[in-house]
C-alpha cells in the first residue's frame, strides 16, 4: 500500500488532470505498478450470462441503440417463462452468475421483479444473481411510490446478491441533461449504492465516455467515485465503458483513439486506490484492446456473457459473448494469469 499511498496527491482534482499530459509509456508503468502491487500478472474473469427482460424504455438516451426508438423500432417484453427458460440454458452452458438489467418499462413493475428475483433464487440457488442499475432502481423507486430503502431492501431480501454499476454515464448535470435527460441523476445515483453498502451488499460502478464530456468531466466522475468509496467501501469494481456509435442520436464525429482510452483506464488505477478491481470491459473494448488494458492498470476483462444486447446494439462485436476456453486462451496468449472468479471475486480457479 505504500506506493499507492504515494499517488494520493493525484486526488487534487488539477493534479490529476495532468495525468493526461503524460506520455502513454510513463502513464502505463504508474497504473502498471499499482495493479501489480494488488494482483501481480492475474487477469480475471467470470462465467456469465446477461439477461435483457425488455428494450421497451420510457426513456429515450441519446447514446443507447438498444432502447426501442425509430432507430431500433424491434419493442420487447419477455414474460417470466421466457427468462427462466433463458436462465436454464444458461447454466446448462456454465453460466455461475445472472446479469439481468433492462430499461424503463412501465409494464414491468417493482413486484414483477420481485418476482422474478424470488424465482430465479429458489429454482437456481446456487447462482449469483446482480440485477438492477441504480437508475432501474430510480425508475422503479418512482414508479411504486417506494423509497430506495425500500426498493433496495425488497431487492435483498428477495434474492439479488449485487448491484452492476449501469446508468452513471457521466456525473455532470449539463452532460446529462443533454445525453440521458431523465434518467436518474449523479447524485441519487451514488446515494443508491451507498445504500445498497449499508445494506452489506456490493456493486460496481461505471462511466461512459469518449461522447461529449470533456477529460475534466471524466476526472470530477473518478474522484466522485472515490469520495464515495471511502464512506461507503462497497464497490467492488470500476468500469470505464466506450461510448458504442452506431444506432443513437448522439452523432459524435470524434471518437476517442485507443492512446486516450488507455489513458483514461490507467488514470481510474491511479486516482482509485479504494476501489479494488479496474474492468476492461471487452464488449465495448473489443478483445484485443481489453487484454491490452492489462498492462495499463486493469486487472478485469468480464466474462464469458453468453449473450449481450445492450452494447452490441451500438455497434459492439459482443452479440453472442465468447467461450471460456477462448478467454482463457487469449488472457495466457497475453502473458497474463487467467484467474476464473466469482461475483464477488473470489477466486474459484487458476489457469
Amino acid at each position: 500500500m505504500n506506493q499507492q499511498e504515494n499517488f494520493k496527491k493525484f486526488l487534487d482534482p488539477k493534479e490529476a488532470l495532468k495525468l493526461y499530459d503524460l506520455d502513454i509509456f510513463t502513464l502505463g508503468k504508474m497504473a502498471d505498478s499499482i495493479r501489480k502491487d494488488y494482483f501481480g500478472k492475474k487477469v480475471f474473469f467470470n462465467s456469465n450470462r446477461h439477461i435483457n427482460p425488455t428494450n421497451d424504455c420510457a426513456d429515450i438516451c441519446k447514446f443507447c441503440g438498444f432502447s426501442s426508438h425509430r432507430k431500433n423500432p424491434n419493442a420487447y417484453t419477455m414474460d417470466k417463462e421466457q427468462v427462466l427458460r433463458i436462465a436454464q440454458d444458461s447454466v446448462e452452458a456454465g453460466a455461475l452468475e445472472f446479469h439481468i438489467v433492462g430499461a424503463h418499462n412501465p409494464k414491468l413493475n417493482l413486484e414483477w421483479y420481485l418476482d422474478l428475483f424470488a424465482t430465479l433464487k429458489k429454482t437456481f440457488p446456487q447462482i449469483h444473481i446482480k440485477a438492477l442499475t441504480a437508475a432501474e432502481v430510480n425508475f422503479l423507486s418512482h414508479l411504486s411510490g417506494k423509497s430506495y430503502q425500500e426498493v433496495l431492501t425488497l431487492m435483498a431480501e428477495n434474492g439479488v446478491d449485487s448491484m452492476p454499476g449501469g446508468g452513471a454515464e457521466i456525473f455532470d448535470e449539463k452532460i446529462r441533461a443533454f445525453i440521458c435527460k431523465g434518467k436518474v441523476d449523479s447524485e441519487n445515483w451514488l446515494k443508491i449504492h451507498t445504500i445498497w453498502h449499508s445494506l452489506g451488499k456490493k456493486s460496481n460502478a461505471t462511466m461512459l465516455f469518449g461522447h461529449i464530456e470533456s477529460r475534466e468531466h471524466r476526472i470530477n466522475h473518478l474522484l466522485r467515485l472515490y469520495d464515495a468509496q471511502e464512506k461507503s467501501g462497497g464497490f467492488n469494481a470500476f468500469i470505464p465503458l466506450v461510448y458504442q456509435k452506431e444506432n443513437n442520436f448522439l452523432n459524435v464525429k470524434n471518437f476517442p483513439s485507443g492512446q486516450e482510452i488507455l489513458k483514461t483506464i490507467a488514470i481510474a488505477r491511479i486516482l482509485l486506490t479504494n476501489i479494488p478491481h479496474i474492468k476492461a470491459y471487452w464488449a465495448t473494448l473489443g478483445l484485443n484492446l481489453a487484454l491490452l488494458a492489462q498492462e495499463f492498470g486493469a486487472d478485469d476483462i468480464d466474462g464469458t456473457i453468453q449473450k449481450e444486447a445492450i452494447q452490441s446494439a451500438s455497434g459492439s462485436k459482443s452479440a453472442n459473448g465468447i467461450t471460456k476456453d477462448e478467454l482463457i486462451a487469449q488472457i495466457k496468449d497475453a502473458g497474463f494469469l487467467p484467474v476464473e472468479r466469482d461475483s464477488l471475486y473470489n477466486e474459484i480457479s487458476q489457469y
